[in-house]
């Protein structure tokens, strides 16, 4: 029997796209709603307006939209697709069917697998790691990764502390194995569950399944210690980064553009002073959006891309990190 092919080993990513909701909420609004200013919003987190969902969008109709822009730029039509992995914390469904799924179904890919993954604020960056490896295998040719929440759903607009911070959106990239050098060079995925507590939503799920008891505290909503939460982000941005370029053989300062998980400003800025990078080498787009959870590395990568700060054998880092605790990051060669 001839030998079975070599499995391509690099992975390229093919095609890109993002979608928002409509719907502006400035800082301004959020006032009239806890007592917050647009100063104090910006001082504490760099933000200055998000997105929110109409009512008849979902998660998977955002992730849809993103996908089918991210199809539209790799050129490729969606009954080519193996898989979709969709990064999400905000299902459309508790429990099935994914959301994954749906999107499937909505783009019209019926030889594509389809699963969620939960891995919250780090979810894309988990995604775009699992379905790269998963392509470097061999097993698949065609990989279509979302991440995408609509967090304003389990927002309590009555905590300060939670309500300034969030938005909705999606983002999406279409990944191809190629022979081409390039693509993902070194990877971490990580976790520390002993700081589950530090943000949560604490009822729908099999510990506290919903009730009229749950719904009176309150108890589906997101939960944060900011105090915690800030501690961690601000450590583990560079930690992730510094261990990635150690195995990679490269430095901080060789990283052409670094996008982390659009969280809040001073996380982002303590970073940059740590890592020491070259001017301009960070992305941000928080002032707009807010935190989107898994969608913000996407969105923030679609944006970066169309300002013209990626080309061509350029090194780029993506780092996620929220809920679970988790982290995730990766080094991508860029193919172009």
């Amino acid at each position: 029997m001839p030998a079975a092919p070599a499995a391509p080993p690099y992975v390229r990513i093919a095609g890109w796209g993002k979608y928002l909701p409509a719907r502006v909420m400035p800082n301004a609004e959020i006032e009239t709603l806890v007592e917050t200013s647009d100063a104090w919003i910006r001082s504490r987190s760099g933000i200055g307006e998000r997105r929110i969902a109409a009512d008849d969008e979902t998660t998977a109709t955002l992730g849809t939209a993103a996908a089918r822009e991210a199809l539209a730029v790799a050129g490729w039509d969606a009954a080519s697709l193996d898989l979709i992995v969709l990064a999400t914390s905000t299902p459309d469904h508790y429990a099935y069917p994914s959301s994954a799924c749906l999107v499937q179904a909505a783009l019209g890919a019926p030889r594509a697998g389809a699963f969620d993954l939960s891995a919250a604020c780090s979810g894309f960056v988990y995604a775009l790691i699992v379905a790269a490896q998963m392509l470097q295998s061999g097993a698949y040719a065609r990989a279509l990764v979302i991440g995408a929440d609509v967090n304003s759903r389990i927002l309590d607009w009555r905590d300060r502390g939670t309500c300034v911070l969030f938005g909705d959106g999606a983002g999406a990239v279409a990944l191809e194995a190629t022979t081409a050098p390039g693509g993902l060079v070194t990877s971490e995925l990580g976790a520390d569950g002993s700081g589950a507590e530090h943000l949560i939503v604490p009822a729908g799920g099999s510990r506290q399944p919903a009730s009229h008891e749950t719904v009176e505290r309150r108890a589906h909503f997101i939960r944060m210690n900011g105090a915690e939460v800030f501690r961690f982000s601000t450590l583990i941005v560079p930690a992730v980064l510094e261990r990635l370029c150690e195995r990679a053989g490269v430095a901080p300062s060789d990283v052409d553009l670094l996008i982390p998980h659009q969280a809040n400003a001073r996380i982002i800025q303590s970073a940059a002073k740590r890592l020491a990078l070259q001017e301009g080498a960070i992305f941000s787009n928080l002032e707009l959006y807010g935190n989107t959870s898994a969608g913000s590395v996407p969105i923030a990568l679609c944006e970066a891309l169309a300002v013209g700060r990626l080309h061509p054998g350029q090194l780029l880092a993506l780092v996620g990190f929220g809920a679970g605790l988790t982290w995730a990051g990766a080094l991508w060669r860029w193919h172009g």
